[in-house]
C-alpha cells in the first residue's frame, strides 16, 4: 500500500473561491489533511454558484464549489468571535500550513498575520495570496479573478480581432498562473524546512502570476519591438491554417493546426488536393500566412461537408494536428479520457453521485487521489475540535453555546 506524498502534512485553509482552493485541491489529493475554514454565517460563495444538481439550489449542492473541494475537511467557526483565536491558534500549533486569499491586511486585522503567528509556529509555512501584493499603490484595492484576467493584459488578447476583448468565459488566472505557481512555492518551502527546519512566508499576488504566464509574449514583443499585440482569434501569429473550422451538425467545429511543408501536403491530400490548394501562393509557409483569409474560407468550405470526428481521425493518421472542438458532454464521453480513467464518481450524502476530475499528474509511486466527496458545511467541526485539538465534549458545547462554532 503506498503513501501518498504529503501524508502528514497538515493544511489550515482560510482561502476561498478559486485560486486558494484548486490550491488546497492539489495539496490533498497529494495526501494533505487541508482543513477548510467556513462558516454559516457566511458561506463560501461558490457554495451558492451553479450548476446546481438538479438545478435545486442549495449550499450543499453546487457543482462549481465541489469541484474545488474534494478531500478536504470542513470547520466552521465565526472569526470575529472574542473566543475565537481559542480554536484558530491552536489549530494552527498544530499545523504546517497556513493559507489564505483574502485582501491585504485582513489575517493581521485577526492577529493571524505571520508575525503573529511564526511566534506560536516557529516552523510555519504562511500563505498570503492577495490580488495585487502586500505593498504598492494598489495594496489595499480589492479585485476578484475576472478583474485580474484584465489587468494582467490577457483579455486584451482574448477575442477575433475586429471584436471586444472577451476573456474566457471564466477566470483563467484562478484557474492555472496562480494555483500552479502556489503549489510549486509550498513544496519548495517544505523541502526547505526539511532541511533547516526553518518555515518561511509565501507572498503570491494573484496579478503577477497571471502575467507570468498569460501575457509573457506580449511583453517581450513591446519592450523589443514597440509593438502592442492584439486579438487574432484562433489564429497564430506565424502558422497558417491554424483556427476552428466548421464541420457538419450544429454548432460543429474543428481545430486544425498546419506548422510546416510537409504537414501541408498531408492535409492537402486529406482534402483530395483540390486545384485551389495547390495555387503558389500557399505552397510556402510564408505564403499561406499571407493569404490566410482565402485558405481559411476555402479550407471551411471543404471542411464544412466533413463529419467531424471521422475527419479528426483522418487527419491524425496523416500527421495533421487537429482536434474537435467539444462541449462538456463530449469532454465527459471521450473516449481518450475514458480509457484514462479520468473522471471519477463519488457518493455526497445530499446530492448521490457525483462527477470530479481526477488528478491529471500521475506518480508511480506516490499517485494523487480523489478519494472523498466535497464537505458538507461544518461536517468536520466536532472532530476537529475533539480528535486533533484535544478538547472534551464539555469545552465543545461551551464553545457552542457561546456562537463560537457557527
Amino acid at each position: 500500500m503506498f503513501k501518498h506524498a504529503l501524508t502528514g502534512i497538515r493544511v489550515a485553509d482560510f482561502s476561498w473561491v478559486g485560486a486558494g482552493p484548486l490550491t488546497t485541491r492539489f495539496l490533498a489529493e497529494c495526501g494533505a489533511e487541508v482543513i477548510k475554514i467556513e462558516t454559516h454565517k457566511r458561506p463560501e460563495v461558490l457554495r451558492k454558484a451553479p450548476p446546481f444538481k438538479d438545478k435545486e439550489n442549495g449550499i450543499e449542492r453546487s457543482g462549481y464549489f465541489s469541484s474545488r473541494n474534494p478531500n478536504k475537511k470542513s470547520l466552521s467557526i465565526n472569526m470575529n468571535h472574542s473566543r475565537v483565536r481559542e480554536v484558530v491558534v491552536p489549530l494552527i500549533e498544530e499545523s504546517d500550513i497556513v493559507i489564505n486569499s483574502f485582501s491585504a491586511g485582513q489575517m493581521e486585522k485577526w492577529g493571524l498575520g505571520y508575525e503573529d503567528l511564526k511566534k506560536v509556529k516557529p516552523d510555519i509555512i504562511y500563505v498570503d495570496m492577495p490580488p495585487w501584493g502586500n505593498v504598492g499603490p494598489y495594496a489595499k484595492y480589492k479585485a476578484f479573478g475576472a478583474l485580474i484576467n484584465s489587468v494582467t493584459g490577457f483579455n486584451y488578447l482574448s477575442g477575433n480581432p475586429d471584436g471586444f476583448p472577451i476573456g474566457t468565459g471564466t477566470n483563467y488566472t484562478d484557474h492555472i498562473p496562480v494555483p500552479t505557481h502556489l503549489a510549486f512555492a509550498i513544496v519548495a518551502a517544505l523541502r526547505h524546512r526539511r532541511k533547516t527546519g526553518e518555515g518561511q512566508y509565501i507572498e503570491i499576488p494573484q496579478m503577477q502570476a497571471g502575467i507570468a504566464v498569460t501575457s509573457a509574449v506580449a511583453l517581450m514583443d513591446y519592450a523589443a519591438n514597440g509593438r502592442i499585440q492584439s486579438r487574432l482569434g484562433c489564429r497564430h501569429p506565424s502558422v497558417a491554417p491554424h483556427g476552428a473550422y466548421k464541420v457538419k451538425g450544429d454548432r460543429k467545429w474543428i481545430a486544425i493546426a498546419v506548422f510546416n511543408n510537409q504537414e501541408w501536403v498531408s492535409l492537402k491530400e486529406c482534402m483530395g488536393n483540390p486545384r485551389w490548394a495547390e495555387d503558389q501562393k500557399f505552397a510556402t509557409d510564408e505564403g499561406r500566412l499571407a493569404n490566410r483569409d482565402e485558405l481559411d474560407t476555402q479550407l471551411e468550405k471543404w471542411s464544412s461537408e466533413q463529419d467531424g470526428e471521422e475527419l479528426m481521425f483522418n487527419l491524425q493518421k496523416m500527421g495533421v494536428r487537429s482536434g474537435l472542438v467539444y462541449n462538456a458532454k463530449e469532454v465527459i464521453i471521450d473516449i481518450q479520457l475514458q480509457s484514462r480513467g479520468f473522471f471519477v464518481y463519488l457518493d455526497h450524502p445530499e446530492v448521490g453521485i457525483t462527477l470530479y476530475t481526477s488528478s491529471p499528474v500521475r506518480m508511480s509511486k506516490t499517485p494523487p487521489e480523489i478519494r472523498k466527496h466535497a464537505p458538507l458545511l461544518g461536517q468536520n467541526t466536532f472532530d476537529v475540535l475533539k480528535n486533533i485539538l484535544q478538547l472534551d465534549e464539555v469545552a465543545i458545547t461551551e464553545l457552542q453555546n457561546e456562537g463560537v462554532l457557527e
